[in-house]
């Protein structure tokens, strides 16, 4: 009964999951549309350090991953009001602190991620672009969920409004 119970706990999971990938595209337009509003430094950083968060969420933060979570961060147009080399260099000072020192590392991106704790629209894209960058290889695996969620709890946001 217990491999049951689970069985139909990992099939909810897997359709909440699923729901959270269909939305990503009505999350691109809402970021694209609050633009204007994502212009501060605190946005900037806190999107970085949610970019290396789920990075790293699996334990490691391969290169070819790296690369193309930078390439993302680069192009993603809710982020185009930085300049994308900027984007890039934190998004690479943040892998490294994580791979140099794993636990300083992520205290250092939650306290990236936190600085929009007290701003709603930023703490929320914030929490959409890091969803975006989960599933950007069409895989939002658990760990990437728990890192995602993690920021959540950090921002003092409920992750069950992203449907996590």
């Amino acid at each position: 009964m217990a491999f049951l119970n689970k069985l139909v706990s990992n099939a909810h999971t897997f359709g909440r999951l699923m729901d959270v990938v269909d939305k990503a595209t009505q999350w691109r337009k809402q970021l694209l549309a609050k633009k204007n509003d994502l212009r501060g430094g605190a946005f900037r950083d806190a999107a970085m350090g949610m970019c290396a968060l789920v990075a790293a969420a699996d334990g490691a933060i391969d290169p070819n991953e790296r690369m193309r979570v930078a390439g993302l961060v680069g192009s993603e147009p809710a982020l185009g009001n930085f300049p994308a080399d900027e984007l890039r260099t934190l998004f690479e000072d943040n892998c490294a602190r994580i791979t140099a020192d794993p636990a300083f590392g992520r205290a250092h991106v939650l306290q990236q991620i936190a600085k929009v704790a007290n701003k709603p629209t930023e703490a929320e894209a914030v929490v959409q672009i890091g969803i975006m960058i989960g599933n950007a290889d069409g895989n939002f695996d658990q760990a990437e969920v728990a890192a995602v969620r993690e920021a959540c709890q950090t921002l003092g946001l409920d992750p069950r409004q992203f449907g996590l």
